[in-house]
């Protein structure tokens, strides 16, 4: 039975949640969705790279990942404003928490969008098509009414092509993606669109002709494999047949690694390093911390990540004291390597290399909940020996208690067999306490008296 899968985007995440958060510090202000504005990085310096952009940022052609300098030369009057990561997670919570109503498996595929098993509500998708459009419709107005940003809404019968299909027009769309859709919607698209290419992977196809989806799905496996290799080669293969048997999972698979990236805006050289790094090292940080803590991670490594001016890659990494995923950490061991790859002996600097992209990551990531000590959280060997001591003479003075509790009770016990034998033998009042005895002879001393004075009385009488 073929699977109904919904893959819910939000559209422009980021300047959405940043239009938002601004409309409810000032009512009053301009909603950022409207106007020319991009979510960047450095908005003071207006260094750094477009996170997001408006609708009609992008008509006039910003683009995400591009420089602010180049999105500023496009659109002189785009609006720029920084990213705000914990507003975000928890617009992204709220998402979420809708998506979980409407299907018992929702699988968060990033902070903006999700993947919904729908098998279970729709037995026959030939049949109850228009139900489940309006099941979608239904998704998409509660979460603008409910939360005030609008999401596109992608529906096929695997992850990839509802993923491909909530990429279609945008905002606030439903699209379908069938297989018997793709011929009409799929094969004429660039294969520079097909998810999971990248650009390299592009380039080598266009140079072997390969410039659509279709004419990728009409290629045998084995050309594609020679092309790009047997792993990457096979999985265009597949992808561009709109094969993928991948289930919806509630729980995301743990990353074994994660890393951020950023094309720097001018070249990073040794003029300017110390102006154009360190801001560019607190961001990528920031967003590299975020991650690790929506994972529930933390980093073992950091590794840093170069490409130089003449496109080649280096790469350096740190093992950290303690497993962290606080931005601080990072950015500091960041700071430290790069000194150390730029500035060091045989560094790049004095090759006279530029820096054209810059990134850091985390690796050997480590559940928080089995993390280990650090060596400079353990104790002394003088706290150790002090600690040794005194759990050796609170164990010696449990152990004097407990046989000193022991022998009582050994005490009593042959007391009683003793009490019982005598009993048995000479009666039950053959055995009298101390106490019952004193007081017997307090109370025999006055009867006694009472009697001697009776009897003087009666010798005086006549």
């Amino acid at each position: 039975m073929s699977r109904i899968v919904f893959h819910i985007d939000v559209n422009s995440a980021f300047l959405s949640w940043s239009a938002l958060e601004r409309l409810e510090q000032n009512p009053d202000s301009i909603d950022l969705r409207t106007i020319p504005s991009a979510v960047a990085g450095d908005v003071a310096s207006r260094r750094g790279v477009v996170t997001a952009a408006s609708i009609p940022a992008k008509r006039l052609g910003v683009k995400s990942g591009e420089p602010v300098s180049a999105a500023l030369r496009l659109c002189p009057n785009l609006v720029l404003v920084a990213s705000n990561f914990s507003y975000y997670r928890r617009k992204s919570v709220a998402f979420l928490e809708i998506l979980n109503r409407h299907s018992p498996a929702v699988e968060q595929f990033s902070i903006d969008e999700a993947f919904l098993d729908m098998s279970a509500r729709f037995s026959d998708r030939r049949r109850e098509e228009a139900a489940i459009r309006a099941c979608a419709a239904a998704i998409q107005t509660e979460i603008r009414e409910t939360l005030g940003f609008t999401v596109n809404v992608g529906i096929s019968e695997n992850k990839l092509l509802a993923k491909m299909a909530s990429d279609f027009e945008k905002p606030d769309k439903i699209h379908t993606l069938w297989p018997e859709e793709l011929s009409a919607k799929f094969y004429p698209l660039p294969i520079r669109a097909l998810f999971g290419v990248g650009g390299q992977s592009a380039e080598k196809l266009l140079r072997f002709g390969i410039h659509t989806i279709g004419e990728a799905a009409a290629t045998p496996c084995e050309v594609l494999q020679r092309i790009l290799g047997p792993s990457a080669g096979k999985a265009v293969y597949q992808s561009a047949r709109g094969i993928n048997h991948s289930a919806v999972r509630r729980e995301r698979p743990q990353a074994k690694s994660h890393s951020v990236e950023r094309t720097t805006t001018t070249d990073i050289e040794k003029r300017n390093a110390a102006t154009e790094l360190p801001p560019l090292l607190s961001e990528l940080a920031e967003e590299l911390s975020s991650r690790l803590k929506k994972a529930n991670v933390r980093a073992e490594t950091l590794v840093i990540i170069a490409k130089t001016s003449s496109f080649q890659r280096h790469t350096r990494q740190q093992r950290l004291l303690v497993p962290s995923n606080e931005k601080e950490v990072l950015e500091a061991s960041a700071r430290e390597l790069f000194s150390v790859l730029l500035e060091g002996e045989d560094g790049l600097f004095s090759k006279r290399e530029a820096l054209r992209l810059v990134g850091i990551g985390a690796a050997r990531l480590e559940d928080p909940q089995y993390q280990q000590l650090s060596l400079f959280s353990l104790p002394s060997a003088a706290e150790v020996r002090e600690t040794e001591a005194c759990a050796a003479a609170e164990a010696a003075e449990t152990e004097k208690r407990a046989a000193a509790a022991a022998a009582q009770a050994e005490k009593r016990r042959k007391l009683g067999e003793m009490q019982a034998a005598i009993s048995a033998r000479y009666g039950d009042k053959a055995l009298l306490r101390g106490g019952a005895l004193l007081s017997a002879e307090r109370n025999e001393i006055p009867n006694t008296q009472i009697k001697s004075k009776q009897q003087g009385a009666e010798i005086k009488e006549p």
